[in-house]
């Protein structure tokens, strides 16, 4: 990746953190009268008085730059790349003194509803088929509404849902069945992200995962492998730690975190923080946290399908073998 430019630096200090997190990290954030307080560093706070953000544990204030390279674990490239390149509002050079200017405009609260579902979802089973999900867990996500096929602009797509304690839905999100789509529902409340659950009550594990594609990937895994395993699996939806955190508060009785984020840098490191977070923070010290990158591939659906297509090659074989000795 090429280096960046002085002016690329200061445009990503000067670009908007709260307008980023609110695009980016979707449910991070939280009200404290009149400020928003970060979920996961509490200690670090919006004033919306003055349009500012304030790290009171590090006593000083805080840009985004700042909170990429710091909190989130960004290269300096990388951090510039994501601030300048990104959908965000840039903060301008001079702001009116106007008291209207003033005046920080609160974001428009979207009220959660989940898309329309269609009746048949051909294409949404098709999709996860194609991906390597087998039928039982598929069925499963139906069961339990975790899953099913909607419309977005008049493009199919797969919804995965989650849900709170009394199984009402709470969060969405939205992958294309053709195309690029990745789309969290307005108004998804990341605390209550997708989460295939055990099949028996009781569980104590939780195996975390960024994307509910690789959540199911790693229960059919299960079927193909003969794992004697029952736990939960949660999807991050990306890389925040918002989700995790909020399971494990919902969740005292868990002792093990199993890792399986993505088997690349941004993965690994993602992981590494997430383990030292966990270890740092008194309520969960408790909990042994594992870092389990998939053995093939780049992630868990990757290494299905690796793992399916050995298991057929090695199912042909066996009936060429078959064949040949009956002739």
């Amino acid at each position: 990746m090429p280096g960046v430019s002085k002016e690329q630096i200061q445009a990503a200090r000067e670009a908007d953190l709260f307008a980023y997190l609110q695009f980016h990290e979707p449910g991070v954030l939280k009200r404290d009268g009149p400020n928003y307080r970060h979920k996961e560093h509490d200690s670090l706070v919006y004033v919306t008085g003055k349009r500012y953000w304030y790290w009171n544990s590090r006593g000083r204030s805080i840009n985004a730059l700042d909170y990429l390279i710091q909190i989130r674990g960004y290269g300096l490239v990388d951090a510039v790349h994501m601030l300048v390149g990104g959908e965000i509002r840039q903060t301008p050079a001079y702001r009116s003194t106007t008291a209207t200017d003033r005046v920080h405009k609160e974001p428009e609260k979207k009220t959660f509803s989940l898309p329309w579902a269609r009746r048949c979802a051909t294409s949404a089973v098709s999709y996860l088929q194609r991906r390597g999900i087998s039928s039982d867990v598929i069925s499963r996500c139906f069961r339990d509404g975790l899953f099913y096929e909607a419309r977005y602009h008049g493009e199919p797509v797969c919804v995965f849902v989650g849900k709170d304690e009394a199984g009402k839905a709470k969060f969405a999100c939205m992958r294309s069945i053709a195309g690029s789509l990745r789309k969290d529902v307005y108004g998804s409340d990341k605390e209550y992200s997708f989460c295939y659950p055990p099949r028996n009550p009781g569980s104590r594990h939780v195996a975390v995962f960024e994307a509910p594609i690789d959540a199911l990937s790693h229960a059919t895994l299960q079927e193909l492998e003969g794992w004697k395993w029952d736990g939960y699996r949660l999807s991050l939806g990306g890389t925040s730690h918002v989700a995790l955190i909020a399971f494990l508060k919902r969740h005292p009785e868990i002792r093990r975190v199993s890792l399986y984020m993505d088997n690349d840098l941004g993965g690994l490191k993602n992981a590494r923080r997430i383990k030292a977070m966990l270890h740092e923070d008194q309520r969960f010290r408790h909990i042994r946290v594992g870092i389990n990158p998939p053995r093939t591939g780049k992630d868990y659906n990757e290494m299905l399908l690796n793992v399916a297509e050995q298991m057929k090659g090695h199912q042909q074989q066996c009936r060429q073998k078959q064949a040949a000795i009956s002739i």
